[in-house]
């Protein structure tokens, strides 16, 4: 199977060596690779055009956009401006970060599994965080069938039907969720061992949080699913304060009258999702 990568990277002279010799390395080479340099002041540019000169595969594309590490709009806004330079001659397609590792069999399995079952839309693997001793253990959601953003791949077809990424603070939640309204399934692949780099989280403020906020009140969360997933948040990253912060970006997002990023239709299927989630995880389905 044929695929593209592109690589949003801003600032990320610590770890994109490491990301793109991963990639070169893989035993499914991709058919192309863009590295959007994103506003990057230090020297990130100058390792991309490093592995850009010795792999004809690799592209770069230089953009501007904010200075700020926002999850979300800024990360799909430059993965949209790496997207305008493919066309769509591929299979599946990959978003990927600049701080990860990825194991050499990567995207020969995926492409195993994309091959084997078509009502299979998004797959990837799993990420592990180095801990202060030294040994890599699984940093993952509760739901094992959630692809992590920094390593996301999409069948054609499936990119097609969700009409791409969006640009929202949760658009890989969000995605899932509109592969599912499509009628594709999501599969993991615990197999793949991906070495995450950065510690999810170490970047985000409380301007990121009160965004979750607006992100669920965008996705037709309503108030009550808004609530309940705040407090998860908060338990699984101990920090209460996310809970007030997540709904003050709700609250806000409602009073301003933003509209919401998802159709009536895609709305209803998400909160319905939600909530058969919720009750299974209960033992009340």
């Amino acid at each position: 199977m044929k695929y593209y990568v592109v690589i949003p990277a801003h600032n990320e002279a610590g770890f994109i060596q490491k990301t793109l010799q991963s990639l070169v390395d893989q035993s499914l080479l991709p058919e192309k690779v863009i590295v959007v340099n994103d506003h990057s002041t230090d020297d990130t540019e100058q390792l991309i055009d490093q592995f850009a000169q010795e792999h004809t595969i690799i592209n770069k594309l230089n953009t501007a956009s904010s200075e700020a590490h926002m999850p979300g709009s800024k990360v799909v806004n430059a993965f949209n401006k790496g997207l305008e330079q493919l066309d769509e001659n591929y299979d599946f397609i990959v978003k990927l970060d600049a701080d990860i590792i990825l194991p050499k069999n990567y995207f020969r399995k995926v492409a195993e599994v994309f091959a084997k079952d078509p009502s299979i839309g998004i797959a990837g693997g799993f990420a592990y965080e180095e801990d202060q001793h030294g040994n890599w253990l699984l940093n993952h959601p509760m739901h094992k069938d959630h692809i992590r953003g920094a390593f996301k791949a999409y069948t054609k077809e499936t990119f097609k039907a969700i009409k791409g990424l969006r640009c929202a603070m949760g658009w890989d939640t969000l995605d899932e969720l509109l592969a599912r309204y499509q009628g594709y399934r999501i599969q993991s692949i615990e197999s793949l061992k991906v070495k995450h780099l950065r510690p999810t989280g170490k970047s985000y403020n409380k301007k990121a949080r009160l965004l979750q906020g607006k992100a669920m009140y965008t996705m037709g969360y309503g108030f009550v699913l808004t609530f309940i997933a705040s407090i998860k948040m908060a338990l699984m990253n101990k920090r209460p304060k996310v809970v007030l912060d997540n709904l003050s970006g709700y609250f806000k997002a409602k009073n301003d009258h933003v509209p919401l990023i998802v159709s009536k239709e895609e709305a209803e299927f998400i909160r319905a999702y939600r909530w058969k989630n919720i009750k299974g995880q209960l033992g009340l389905s």
